[in-house]
């Protein structure tokens, strides 16, 4: 059973969730988040730490972006996009267990003290950002560090706030080359 409770979207997520592990879920409800639910997720947070697992687009996004302020320490999993994906439609409920599980060996931390290990520049001389196959490679080194997608500021965020060490960037990036 994992000690940390899972803040997933809906309940077709917590099926998904179940498929691969025991965990408990608290449901979103979408971005309605009622008055209830936050006080549930804040008192799991308090308990036993949370880890959010929203679904890998703009809505999903929102969510995490809300509450990741609300609840700092949360601890943050990613489904990349093209694991959470099947009958034209996105989300945790589309991912396979193997999915889920690798995204939960990936938990990150937000930082309270950000380095500035990187800038914008490691962002155009890895072909992150002002080539037409940037997104594809964001994506793609998203999944193997565990930070998700995001546009190029976001992208940079995440490397600088989540902890992201130089030689993991570097590891990282190597094998996406190969």
């Amino acid at each position: 059973m994992l000690k940390e409770v899972l803040v997933v979207e809906g309940k077709m997520d917590t099926v998904a969730i179940r498929r691969a592990l025991e965990a408990d879920t608290i449901e979103t409800g979408g971005f309605t988040l009622a008055p209830y639910t936050l006080k549930q997720i804040e008192a799991a947070y308090k308990r036993r730490g949370i880890i959010i697992l929203t679904d890998p687009d703009g809505a999903g996004e929102r969510i995490r972006s809300f509450l990741t302020k609300r609840f700092p320490e949360a601890g943050q999993a990613f489904v990349p996009k093209l694991k959470a994906t099947a009958n034209n439609d996105v989300g945790i409920e589309q991912a396979e267990p193997e999915a889920i599980l690798e995204a939960l060996a990936k938990v990150r931390h937000h930082e309270y003290r950000p380095k500035a290990e990187f800038t914008i520049m490691d962002m155009f001389q890895n072909g992150l950002s002002g080539s037409p196959a940037a997104s594809a490679r964001r994506d793609a080194l998203g999944a193997k560090l565990g930070i998700g997608y995001g546009n190029v500021k976001r992208f940079l965020e995440r490397l600088n706030h989540y902890g992201v060490t130089r030689e993991e960037f570097c590891k990282a990036l190597e094998n996406l080359d190969n």
